[in-house]
């Protein structure tokens, strides 16, 4: 092996909405991790892994956003969160483009002073920068209104290096990876080059399955729905076919999510099939049902059932 090859353990952090799921899918080169305007879409810590041959690995472990918790679920998404900045190498913090750095920001930092770990912090959304109409200068002040940025947060921590970059479309992601490099400790390969994830594809087929739903309902009903796999078996033809259950918390976000004559319902399962034919590179028969689990975000037992497991 390369005398030179790194490898170690990387979070990405920050505040929901503020695109980590979107920067690890963009960084691993597949879908692995929802996506959602709405918070608490990652579920747990999504393992991921990117492999250089020539450079070594990285171990990605996506959180759920760090915010004010509100019921046991949320509970749960903190603790993951904060749990994970003891379990990793290095600490990438993403967050948005402003010079405004509110209460959420100032508590995530104070928990990074906590740590003596190297922080990477990523300016995101740089895309969404809107600066005065000039044709021959616009790119000019777009810089110095990214400078700005940067000035605001560099007085807040003392950062390993700042990034500004766009996960959704890709710009400084290369050099993110090449920074992550920069600190990772020398070490052996953890997972065989060719792997991508650890999760097994159930799981991946019920995250795909809420992610249309909470695209889908947008914000008709309140984030709090779980997906679970009844069944998952290939047919002897390549046809997989899956039976899952949408679970929500009210009779209503039920009649909701079925919508009228049963389109909301066949809209997700349309959209989650097509992600799940290109996952498992095959033909899918997906059958969808809703049941109502009232106040399962606040019940020990369903979250477990639901694959939220703090002692995990």
């Amino acid at each position: 092996m390369n005398a030179n090859f790194k490898s170690g353990f990387v979070t990405l952090i920050g505040r929901p909405n503020v695109g980590k799921s979107t920067l690890m899918n963009q960084l691993i080169g597949q879908k692995i991790a929802i996506t959602s305007k709405k918070p608490q879409t990652t579920r747990n810590r999504i393992q991921t892994v990117y492999t250089d041959t020539d450079r070594g690995q990285i171990v990605f472990l996506d959180t759920p956003g760090i915010h004010k918790a509100k019921n046991k679920l949320g509970e749960y998404m903190v603790t993951v969160a904060e749990r994970t900045l003891q379990d990793v190498d290095v600490i990438v913090w993403l967050v948005e483009p402003s010079t405004f750095i509110g209460a959420g920001e100032q508590h995530i930092a104070e928990q990074l002073r906590k740590s003596n770990l190297p922080v990477i912090l990523v300016i995101n959304k740089i895309d969404t920068v809107k600066v005065q109409e000039d044709i021959n200068k616009t790119d000019t002040v777009k810089k110095e209104e990214v400078l700005l940025f940067i000035d605001a947060y560099r007085k807040l921590l003392d950062f390993a290096e700042i990034i500004p970059a766009s996960a959704l479309h890709g710009d400084n992601t290369d050099t993110i990876i090449d920074m992550i490099f920069k600190y990772l400790p020398y070490g052996p390969m953890f997972y065989d080059e060719d792997t991508v994830t650890d999760q097994p594809e159930r799981q991946i087929v019920a995250e795909i399955i809420r992610e249309k739903a909470l695209h889908a309902l947008d914000e008709e009903i309140p984030h709090g729905i779980a997906v679970t796999i009844e069944s998952m078996k290939q047919r002897k033809n390549g046809i997989t076919d899956i039976e899952a259950t949408i679970i929500c918390e009210r009779d209503s976000h039920k009649g909701i999510i079925i919508g009228k004559g049963g389109a909301m319902l066949k809209k997700i399962g349309s959209n989650a099939r097509f992600e799940i034919e290109k996952l498992l590179e095959g033909k899918v028969n997906l059958r969808l049902w809703v049941k109502v689990r009232k106040g399962w975000r606040d019940s020990d037992i369903q979250m477990k059932n639901f694959g939220y497991n703090i002692n995990e």
